[in-house]
């Protein structure tokens, strides 16, 4: 069986809600993290052959197959496919691992993997929500409400849930909040995520480009502080979960370029990684989000390594609680933790966080020389993927 390598990944930099990437059509937006990742490699666009899309909202201007519109968008050829998928906040994740699969198998040689979601203009939950409010139900149907007691799953319950479960505290999530902006706002000083983040043009309220670029992450706060943390409104009465040891909404793209031997014939260019072990499992769908724990001890068995083989991880920063977790049952090292910041500070563009993190991923493992990544990230419904990476 051929092996699973990583050529190239870049996003866009992130969007605060109704920020600078409000006035990208989501579909446009993916568009150019194709072509960015067509003219960083030199490929031939056509000899791509299929974009994986993650993306959870898929309504609106997301409707309608956004990965095959995406391609169409785009520079690549009506001949290159294109795919939606669905697996919640990882779903551009499991769009590397399906290109990884394809490409071992040799039905496939080049296969882009992406993700997008423009939290501005499909808003979380509106899929759901309008259809409800229209009379045509809901996906937690009456089967799962028997075997689940009517409990009504959800990311903010599940993110208490886990805080009583594994001894955390409030300050320990706001603590962790303050570190993500740290390390996020370090980052960019020290040029880390330049490699990564293509810039794209603002667009005007008729969704013209201007002459303004868009290259920095908006939701950095340089003006953080463990007071300002610790005073923003609690989500709940009597919980520990705010906003601000949350992740932000946030608007993104981002694409990762996946080959066999066959590809990297075919486009003359060195690996940066080789995909080492993918694992995704599922978890139980009520506290839902402590998935990556389990998956992780998977993967790394799979693999043969412990946690003291994997040099960097990165844990999705969904709700502080999540990372904070997976540390203190995994025995992993906090220090190569999401050592650029995550999702708290830079934002979690759902679908198209995944490939998104495997960008930064793979861009600190390059800067600080080692060898061996983790990535994971808790997903709705309680599902969680792995990917292990090597860098070659």
């Amino acid at each position: 069986m051929s092996e699973a390598y990583i050529v190239d990944a870049v996003r866009t930099a992130g969007g605060r809600r109704g920020g600078r990437l409000a006035n990208w059509h989501p579909v446009d937006l993916a568009a150019q993290v194709l072509n960015a990742i067509v003219d960083r490699t030199g490929v031939d666009p056509a000899a791509v052959d299929d974009v994986l899309m993650g993306c959870v909202s898929q309504g609106g201007e997301q409707t309608g197959n956004v990965g095959r519109n995406a391609v169409l968008a785009s520079k690549l050829p009506e001949s290159v496919p294109g795919v939606s998928l669905d697996r919640q906040c990882g779903s551009s994740q499991q769009a590397v691992h399906f290109a990884a699969q394809a490409v071992m198998s040799g039905t496939q040689d080049i296969i882009i993997a992406a993700g997008v979601e423009s939290m501005t203009r499909v808003p979380m939950f509106s899929t759901s929500v309008m259809y409800k409010k229209g009379g045509l139900g809901a996906g937690q149907s009456p089967e799962i409400n028997r075997k689940y007691d009517n409990f009504q799953f959800s990311q903010f319950a599940g993110a208490e849930m886990m805080v009583e479960k594994y001894g955390l505290n409030k300050d320990e999530l706001d603590q962790f909040a303050l570190l993500s902006h740290q390390r996020a706002m370090a980052a960019v000083e020290a040029g880390a995520f330049r490699d990564e983040i293509i810039p794209v043009h603002l667009r005007d309220a008729d969704g013209n480009p201007t002459d303004e670029m868009h290259a920095q992450d908006e939701g950095i706060r340089f003006d953080a502080s463990i007071e300002g943390i610790r005073g923003v409104k609690l989500l709940q009465e009597g919980g520990v979960i705010s906003a601000a040891n949350a992740s932000q909404i946030c608007d993104g793209a981002s694409a990762v370029m996946v080959v066999n031997e066959a590809g990297l014939k075919k486009l003359g260019v060195e690996p940066l990684a080789r995909i080492h072990t993918m694992t995704v499992l599922g978890s139980d769908p009520v506290i839902m989000l402590e998935g990556p724990i389990p998956a992780t001890e998977l993967a790394l068995k799979r693999a043969g390594m412990t946690m003291s083989d994997i040099d960097l991880y990165e844990v999705n920063e969904a709700f502080a609680s999540v990372p904070l977790a997976w540390l203190k049952v995994l025995h992993a090292d906090p220090e190569r933790l999401n050592v650029h910041g995550g999702a708290i500070a830079l934002g979690h563009p759902l679908g198209a966080t995944g490939a998104k993190l495997m960008a930064t991923l793979l861009n600190a493992l390059k800067q600080q020389g080692k060898r061996y990544g983790l990535q994971t990230m808790c997903e709705g419904g309680g599902t969680a993927n792995v990917t292990i990476v090597e860098r070659l």
